[in-house]
């Protein structure tokens, strides 16, 4: 039985969710389809446009994506703190990138003359969305609608272009985050579509890798008074990581990247420096990171 939204995300348990968006007709989304041979690979660059500019507008930060043939995911961070912080002209200028709003909206940032009972509307209307600018529901529909509909406009169809709804997956502590993380961005490698995270095209690892990252969640290294908020993890790290991952010949999957290649920090001309630095800065991550440190640790050794 399917549930209901609000079940599936509290912010009050994480800020973090996974969620993933997919085709409901054959037609793809992304790719070349080889049965008509038409390629639709422009509209990848649809979702990542349309992407970086919900995550300036809501209070809902990207940690990863990956746009692939028939469906595309996303790893978000909810920020009710910066939402809680906005005036209710900010409230108004971000809402109103995607909306056009109401008239009693549109005369009040006339700056004419209003009566109390018009003013406790506007409240009300600002209320609800800055609300919306936390919920992410209203940011996967930002995407999904607008790609349905331009998608719609190039096949000269009308109809359901997605699912019924997107899947959505609290991430309840920081490895799970690192580990679906690393699953999105291993994506169009799992599928043999690229060989290397920096030739996966379309994903958040490619666009870190290219330093296109703006609309990106940093990462900061480990919890410390006076850091910026961000992926309690180290950026090179994460890199072997993926690497390390990608290199695991998954028993469903028919892609994995080959142990001839170089190790990535090698193959990007980074220096390469002590992963148990990183663990002293990262005693939440638990069991879980010990393993991954004893794992990267023999790979390095092999690999030298």
């Amino acid at each position: 039985m399917t549930r209901a939204r609000k079940e599936l995300i509290s912010l009050e348990a994480t800020p973090y969710y996974h969620c993933v968006s997919r085709c409901v007709r054959r037609a793809f989304l992304c790719g070349e389809d080889r049965f008509t041979g038409k390629s639709y690979e422009h509209r990848r660059e649809w979702i990542v446009e349309r992407l970086r500019l919900l995550a300036d507008v809501f209070c809902i930060d990207v940690c990863a994506y990956a746009v692939m043939s028939n469906h595309w995911h996303v790893v978000v961070k909810v920020d009710s703190e910066k939402q809680k912080q906005l005036s209710n002209q900010q409230v108004i200028d971000r809402w109103r990138q995607l909306y056009s709003g109401n008239v009693l909206i549109g005369r009040y940032l006339s700056g004419v003359e209003m009566t109390k009972p018009e003013l406790d509307v506007v409240d009300e209307v600002v209320d609800k969305w800055r609300e919306r600018l936390c919920d992410i529901s209203w940011f996967m529909r930002g995407v999904n609608e607008t790609i349905a509909r331009e998608a719609n406009a190039e096949d000269q169809c009308t109809g359901r272009f997605w699912e019924g709804r997107f899947k959505s997956q609290a991430l309840l502590d920081e490895a799970s985050l690192l580990a679906v993380m690393a699953y999105v961005d291993l994506n169009p490698i799992r599928a043999a579509m690229a060989e290397t995270p920096e030739d996966s095209e379309f994903t958040s690892i490619q666009s870190r890798i290219q330093n296109d990252d703006e609309h990106l969640v940093s990462f900061v290294g480990g919890y410390k008074i006076g850091k910026p908020k961000g992926i309690p993890f180290e950026w090179m790290d994460y890199l072997e990581l993926v690497d390390w991952s990608g290199r695991v010949v998954h028993p469903k999957k028919k892609g994995f990247i080959n142990s001839r290649q170089p190790p990535i920090l090698r193959r990007l001309g980074l220096d390469e420096f002590s992963w148990q630095s990183c663990l002293d800065e990262l005693p939440l991550l638990g069991q879980q990171s010990l393993c991954i440190e004893r794992l990267l640790k023999s790979d390095r050794q092999r690999a030298a």
